[in-house]
């Protein structure tokens, strides 16, 4: 039997959407990585031609993409210089880090009340994938994996505006929190916390795990701090 004009033409239709919507957060995610792993530095001024290029995408995904990040604190936009990766004042970042640690200590706390046996064997895994990357020496594979845990953990808290605010302020320190495993001391350190997060989280020990969330995120302030005083 024949389909009909629109019957045929009601699929069809929505493709285009699906499919640009798709780029639109690939593209999105290929800049937020740059970014973080710093092949686009703090204060670097973007060239929308060598992006295009390096992407195979035109200019009117990239504009799409630099708008969502600016709205998320990572990049600038002016009309007279176009646009630059943001950079936080060392006052900036030392209060930031000081927010985040109290947002990292209350999902913990939460979690530890609220997190599934499922959830918990899933970070369980990311952990012991984290902890062969670190013996790879493979940082980018390491930090995925280490943010994803820290992600888990906020889900698990299951408490919608502390998500928000959680994802809002962490995207602006996503590239910082990379930077602070640069000296092996102190990525074998974050190894260390990461172990003792989760016998925390195994026991149900809520206050712990808030305490060591709290102090994790305030030494990566510091090694963050250190890095930027040696460059």
């Amino acid at each position: 039997m024949q389909s009909t004009n629109s019957e045929a033409a009601a699929p069809l239709g929505l493709l285009p959407k699906v499919e640009r919507q798709r780029l639109h957060d690939t593209v999105v995610d290929h800049l937020r990585e740059f970014i973080v792993e710093g092949v686009l530095a703090p204060g670097m001024k973007l060239n929308e031609r060598e992006l295009c290029e390096r992407l195979g995408i035109s200019r009117t995904p990239l504009r799409e993409a630099l708008k969502v990040l600016a709205a998320e604190g990572l990049i600038e936009i002016s009309q007279n210089r176009g646009a630059t990766v943001s950079k936080m004042t060392d006052a900036e970042i030392w209060e930031t880090f000081e927010v985040m640690s109290g947002l990292e200590a209350f999902s913990g706390e939460l979690a530890a009340q609220r997190i599934t046996p499922a959830e918990l064997a899933e970070i369980k895994a990311l952990h012991y994938a984290m902890l062969a990357c670190r013996a790879q020496n493979d940082l980018p594979g390491y930090y995925s994996r280490n943010q994803e845990i820290h992600n888990r953990i906020n889900e698990a808290a299951r408490n919608a505006v502390l998500r928000q605010t959680y994802m809002s302020i962490n995207r602006r320190l996503q590239a910082l929190r990379f930077r602070s495993n640069f000296h092996a001391q102190k990525w074998d350190s974050a190894v260390h916390d990461h172990e003792e997060m989760l016998k925390a989280l195994e026991t149900r020990d809520g206050k712990r795990l808030a305490e060591i969330l709290r102090q994790h995120l305030l030494d990566k302030r510091d090694a963050v701090m250190q890095v930027g005083s040696e460059s």
